[in-house]
């Protein structure tokens, strides 16, 4: 038959009266930890006893009940009522619950306080988080709540902070999928979005650092403790309803500014104000910028000015003030420390002193008129301002030698000199922010031969790049020699400058693209070579190692051509000049004449490979000037005299059709040579071809001109265009 399963007893509970309690000496907590007996104290007067004591009848020496009751569990909770009764907010007498266990049973008293202890588990943080988040949202402040469970406020902040993390990042945390440290790191961006997104890049990672959950969390913000947000402030930041990021787990050094957009839009407005003010001192021009790069006023003349005369009142003071330092220099010479009135005070009046001796500098007007200053920002963000700065091509004519019966007409020469360099009456100076004119700018037909955009280049060199790539896959010889130039480079020479093969080797990926890269001849080909080698690589590695040693040499060169085209990196970047992330100016010349250098061993033909200029890719992004030199270069002077009349989106459209089979290039896809002469060849006789416009272009009312595509009347329309 079954055995009876034997049932347990629980011990009774019963209110006892505290006066009948003693401590227990078997209690095994001996070290002070978690909430302090005071706090707890406070718990109990707020929220009454929440958990028994644990009690077990006290024996005579005759093995009878004394009436008296030891605490073996529960020893701060008996300390905190104590405190209570000693302060007369309970009585002595007070009933207090209690779990009575059996003083006869075979249980040592040390095993029951030892288990009371140790089986009791800690609040699992995203508990209490959640127990902050309930008692929130049915009222009590973040305040009360502090109050209640006496801890700081930040503390009830970081955990109410836990909120602005995913719930998917939550779940995680709570299958111990990752750290609490971790889980903090994430509440510096609210974006749910981008967390998650963070945490799948960083899941399979060995390193899960919350140092690195930040940076990637902020690595499109600014520092609070950059020398734009201090230069604007913090403040006025998010008063133009800028957003900051704030870390309230660890020192943040005041958060991250979110909108950057924003913020150098603040910036650009201050500098334009400062430089705006400055400008109306009178100097020829005024550039200002959050930095300038090493060496900016090289080759610039710094005029020599004299600071202003102090005023008979200011001497007075000055040399007041010189006396009384002296004075208490002299009193407290021997002394060991300074009182603190006294020290104080000479803090004053050397503060007072420094004034005086930064007072303005003063220049020559005439010398004004042709200088020009420099506005920048600080690495505390404080206004860097350096006035009086001539360019060679603003200085004074040298006036020819006089002979010795002239020197009389010295002074009336520097007299009109200075006249013939004065600044016209009314002429604002030329103030340039970050490089760029905010002078109201010209009409768009008046636009110079400017800079090719920064993004165009690194568009057209990604052309470059991927056609570089296409041409060394198919030259092996090139590839190893290109391959050997680097690792001589690396191993005998240590040359640190990263030039157009990058050879570790991985794939140098093309950020900024046109749209028409991905369709491109050398996109295809690129795509097509890889797709067939990687049909046939096995997937095992042991496998791997075998087929690639059973090669045929010629199919090795092949394919290690190819890997090693992965690694051509003919882009254009914009260079930095305080080093850091990006290339320097230098690194940025050497990549390119390596480009240049692959090209020529590659035969590398840009127009061979298909690119074209067009509306997309490059006539749509330059000025109307660059827009007639392109058409100029490649069909002829004729050709971009019968377009130059023309609204700058059917100038474009027309060149791209007088460019089609031209040949012609911009600068950044010729290499460094000369354009090609058959490019000039062929622009001569594109020029007849180009006579005659598309009737929807030649016709133009406002000029009185209309459009006739008979051939009798193609050369009055063509001459009649030109003419205007």
């Amino acid at each position: 038959m079954a055995t009876a399963v034997q049932k347990i007893t629980l011990a009774s509970a019963r209110d006892i009266p505290f006066n009948k309690l003693v401590l227990s000496q078997a209690n095994v907590r001996r070290v002070k930890a978690g909430v302090s007996i005071e706090d707890l104290a406070a718990s109990i007067a707020r929220r009454g006893l929440i958990q028994s004591l644990h009690v077990r009848a006290v024996l005579d020496s005759g093995g009878q009940e004394t009436g008296m009751f030891e605490v073996p569990a529960g020893g701060r909770r008996y300390r905190a009522l104590e405190l209570l009764v000693k302060g007369k907010r309970l009585n002595k007498t007070a009933p207090v619950p209690c779990v009575v266990s059996d003083a006869a049973s075979g249980i040592l008293i040390e095993e029951i306080s030892l288990a009371e202890n140790e089986e009791r588990a800690p609040l699992h943080p995203l508990d209490q988080y959640r127990a902050f988040q309930a008692m929130r949202d049915k009222g009590m402040t973040e305040e009360a709540i502090a109050a209640a469970f006496f801890v700081g406020v930040n503390v009830v902040k970081q955990r109410l902070r836990l909120a602005s993390v995913a719930p998917s990042l939550l779940d995680v945390y709570a299958e111990d999928g990752m750290t609490l440290e971790m889980l903090m790191a994430f509440t510096v961006n609210p974006d749910h979005q981008r967390q998650e997104q963070v945490w799948e890049a960083i899941r399979a990672s060995w390193q899960k650092e919350p140092w690195q959950i930040r940076r990637m969390l902020t690595e499109k913000a600014v520092r609070a403790s950059d020398k734009r947000a201090q230069f604007v402030g913090v403040t006025a930041y998010e008063d133009a309803g800028g957003v900051v990021l704030r870390d309230l787990f660890q020192s943040d050094d005041g958060g991250w500014l979110q909108d950057v957009g924003l913020l150098d839009r603040l910036v650009s407005e201050k500098l334009k104000s400062v430089a705006d003010e400055i400008a109306g001192e009178g100097w020829k021009w005024v550039e200002a910028a959050v930095s300038f790069p090493y060496g900016v006023e090289h080759g610039l003349r710094e005029l020599v000015g004299h600071q202003a005369a102090l005023s008979d009142e200011e001497q007075a003071t000055v040399d007041a003030l010189n006396a009384e330092l002296e004075r208490l220099e002299a009193d407290y010479a021997e002394a060991d420390e300074l009182p603190d009135e006294v020290d104080e005070r000479l803090g004053e009046i050397e503060t007072a002193l420094a004034v005086f001796d930064e007072r303005p500098v003063q220049y020559d007007p005439a010398e004004i008129a042709r200088a020009g200053v420099f506005v920048s920002i600080g690495a505390d963000g404080s206004l860097v301002v350096n006035r009086g700065y001539v360019r060679p091509e603003d200085e004074a004519p040298v006036p020819p030698e006089l002979e010795d019966d002239a020197v009389a007409t010295v002074a009336d020469s520097e007299e009109r000199e200075r006249e013939a360099f004065a600044a016209p009456a009314g002429q604002r100076a030329v103030v340039t922010i970050g490089g760029k004119s905010v002078a109201q700018a010209e009409p768009e037909e008046e636009d110079g031969i400017r800079p090719l955009p920064d993004r165009l280049l690194t568009e057209l060199t990604a052309h470059r790049t991927l056609a570089l790539r296409d041409a060394l896959a198919n030259h092996p010889h090139v590839a190893m020699t290109a391959l050997l130039y680097k690792l001589v480079n690396d191993i005998f020479r240590h040359v640190s400058a990263t030039g157009a093969l990058e050879a570790s080797v991985r794939e140098v990926h093309l950020l900024a693209q046109a749209d028409d890269l991905k369709d491109s001849v050398s996109a295809r080909s690129v795509e097509e070579r890889h797709e067939a080698w990687k049909a046939d690589l096995p997937e095992d590695d042991d496998a791997l190692w075998d087929w690639l040693a059973a090669l045929d040499e010629t199919s090795r060169m092949a394919l290690l051509a190819h890997c090693v085209s992965y690694g051509v990196n003919a882009l254009y970047q914009k260079p930095n000049p305080y080093s850091g992330h990006g290339v320097s100016e230098h690194g940025l010349k050497v990549r390119l004449a390596q480009a240049d250098r692959l090209a020529r061993a590659t035969g590398l033909d840009m127009v061979a490979t298909g690119w074209r200029p067009t509306v997309g890719n490059y006539l749509g992004a330059v000025t109307k000037a660059r827009i007639l030199e392109a058409v100029r270069e490649g069909a002829g002077e004729r050709a971009a005299q019968l377009i130059d009349h023309l609204k700058k989106g059917d100038m474009a459209r027309e060149a791209e059709r007088l460019l089609a089979d031209s040949g012609w290039l911009p600068e950044p896809l010729r290499g460094s040579g000369p354009i090609d002469d058959e490019v000039q060849a062929d622009a001569a006789d594109l020029e007849t071809e180009a006579d005659i416009l598309p009737a929807f272009l030649a016709g133009d009312d406002e000029q009185g001109v209309t459009g006739d595509s008979n051939a009798e009347d193609a050369d009055d329309l063509a001459h009649a265009l030109a003419a205007e």
